[in-house]
């Protein structure tokens, strides 16, 4: 028989990994032909989240020229270099666009059916639209890959997960909220991508919670208001009258960071500097494991720092006390927060100047309004202020920290289980939304559709309605009859709806401490709890503690879900080349 390659998943993860799959096939894999199945009830490209049935109305979350599926020299990989278009010169855009979903479904689409016409004859792609439920079969023996309504399964010499984000089950508290709404006649709708949950249930003019402030609730924010017939004039929202009130809180109380609205100029900084190669090697080897907060934190804050100064002095040397070959010399040698911050004192007057990551991370901490309405006027504020030094190039030290989020992540990755705080904190500052996002943000503010709660906020359900608080206003709290869980759900395998996850044998699939799917870093062969990866079976994406950062590859980053896909295709390639003979 002809070997058969199963790919559970047909979205951008799945299409990346079919490039790579036509990309390398001449080298590794040529001869007795190839049946390659595609398994996903969504479009190839598209999938589910890029498909085109949704509102137009939802954009991307990156500039179009910041969008490619395609690699270049950059990417350190074994596998060749194919290069393609970036969506903006596939779509003829301005580059600083911010693309709506179905245009980068479409594009999506485009390069599914590139790689496919690139396979070397004797390939062939099936998509099944249906979904998996579940794969069997032993170790060293062809895997069983069930479909929903079909009584046979997919046989398959390899399976490859690229499920992307997944439904989830709700977690304990949320559990016992959305129990309590169904007691009292309340509306709990949970985290979910935003376009696909019912919004219907959310009446005009009443009030409603929003945990979350990150981009599942920029969605909600547009369905919810330009969605419902209100629209724009200038910087005045005009409501139809069809919107709810929104009243948003979370953790930290403030929504992601803009993006960055002007292009880089210049020479970069010389990344990696303190977190490279070497010191991940370094941590992966310590006989005792690593700690992150203790072993990788310092590291990734030393990197940053070194990119953000690094920028300063030689960019912005005016705004520096002492030449930056003197300031390097004695940053390299700094040990400690404290000798950091001692030398960055002296070294840059203007607190604004200065690099400080956990004021970035928490900045309401400590801060208290005495009342919700000056709150509102603040906040509203603090946005502004973002939004004027996130365009402003005078702040050009801020994309040079982008640049080190990026190369950091790029690191981390090899080390697998991290934890999820990092995941949190690089999306609030390298992943937030469009600043005309936030512009419309403070419309509503304006326009009385949005109230902000502020940071710590809690949620409690009492006296059969939802009642919201938070630390930022103390004595202020609001109720309602519903209440958003704007989030994704958490990519844990033990709370995955996705059965085919959750149906993984536990002594051949391991967990990280957060529920991550544990896969080898080298290749992403999941692995089992003796660390064992498994021959025959694969998984990237967002559910694995080999996760990358954000849903697409800035061009010439480095892009390291390209370098995982070509570790994984070529891997893939090698094993049925050698299993069939069908190596060149």
């Amino acid at each position: 028989m002809r070997p058969q390659l199963v790919i559970v998943g047909a979205g951008p993860r799945g299409t990346g990994l079919l490039e790579r799959i036509a990309a390398n096939a001449p080298e590794l894999y040529a001869g007795s032909g190839l049946d390659i199945h595609l398994v996903d009830p969504h479009p190839p490209g598209a999938g589910r989240i890029w498909r085109a049935a949704q509102s137009p109305l939802l954009w991307m979350n990156s500039h179009a020229e910041d969008v490619t599926m395609f690699t270049d020299e950059t990417v350190r990989m074994a596998g060749p270099v194919r290069e393609g278009p970036t969506l903006h010169e596939w779509a003829g855009l301005d580059g600083r666009t911010f693309a709506d979903r179905q245009i980068q479904g479409r594009y999506l689409r485009h390069v599914h059916d590139r790689a496919v016409a690139d396979l070397p004859d004797g390939i062939t792609v099936h998509h099944h639209p249906r979904r998996a439920l579940r794969i069997s079969g032993p170790r060293e023996g062809r895997q069983q890959v069930w479909l929903e309504g079909r009584p046979r399964p997919l046989l398959a010499d390899l399976v490859v997960l690229a499920l992307g984000h997944l439904d989830a089950e709700l977690d304990p508290d949320q559990a016992a909220l959305a129990a309590y709404a169904d007691a009292h006649g309340l509306v709990h709708l949970p985290p979910d991508f935003t376009a696909d949950s019912d919004l219907s249930a959310l009446p005009p003019g009443e009030p409603v919670l929003v945990r979350g402030f990150g981009l599942a609730f920029v969605d909600l924010m547009v369905l919810l208001t330009e969605g419902r017939g209100g629209h724009y004039d200038g910087d005045t929202y005009v409501p139809s009258g069809q919107e709810p009130v929104l009243y948003v809180g979370s953790r930290r109380g403030v929504p992601y960071h803009s993006k960055i609205g002007y292009d880089w100029t210049g020479e970069r900084p010389p990344l990696p500097r303190f977190l490279g190669p070497a010191e991940i090697d370094a941590l992966l080897a310590r006989t005792g494991g690593f700690d992150f907060r203790r072993d990788v934190w310092p590291l990734v804050a030393k990197e940053l720092g070194f990119a953000h100064y690094h920028r300063l002095f030689t960019v912005h040397p005016e705004r520096t006390a002492v030449a930056w070959r003197d300031f390097e010399e004695k940053y390299a040698a700094a040990e400690g927060e404290a000798d950091v911050r001692a030398l960055v004192a002296a070294a840059v007057p203007d607190p604004a100047d200065r690099l400080d990551l956990a004021a970035l991370d928490h900045p309401l901490d400590g801060v208290r309004y005495g009342s919700h309405e000056e709150f509102q006027d603040g906040l509203r504020g603090y946005i502004e202020a973002d939004l004027d030094r996130r365009h402003d190039p005078a702040y050009s030290a801020d994309l040079a920290v982008f640049l080190g989020l990026l190369s950091v992540y790029g690191q981390l990755v090899r080390l697998g289980d991290i934890g999820s705080w990092w995941h949190g904190f690089f999306s609030y500052l390298a992943s937030g939304p469009p600043g005309p996002r936030l512009r419309q943000l403070l419309a509503l503010s304006r326009a009385g559709v949005l109230r902000f709660v502020g940071a710590g906020m809690t949620v409690t359900a009492e006296d059969g309605v939802f009642r919201a608080s938070a630390d930022t206003v103390p004595g202020f709290a609001v109720e309602a009859r519903a209440l958003v869980e704007a989030r994704l759900p958490e990519p844990t395998v033990g709370r995955a709806r996705d059965t085919l996850l959750r149906g993984l044998p536990a002594d051949e699939a391991a967990e990280t401490a957060d529920g991550l799917l544990r896969v080898d870093p080298a290749d992403g062969r999941i692995l089992d709890g003796a660390g064992r990866p498994h021959p025959r079976r694969f998984a990237l994406g967002p559910f694995t503690n080999g996760r990358t950062p954000g849903a697409f590859t800035r061009p010439r980053t480095g892009g390291p879900a390209f370098r995982q896909n070509d570790a994984t295709a070529r891997a893939a390639l090698t094993f049925l080349a050698e299993l069939t003979g069908a190596g060149s």
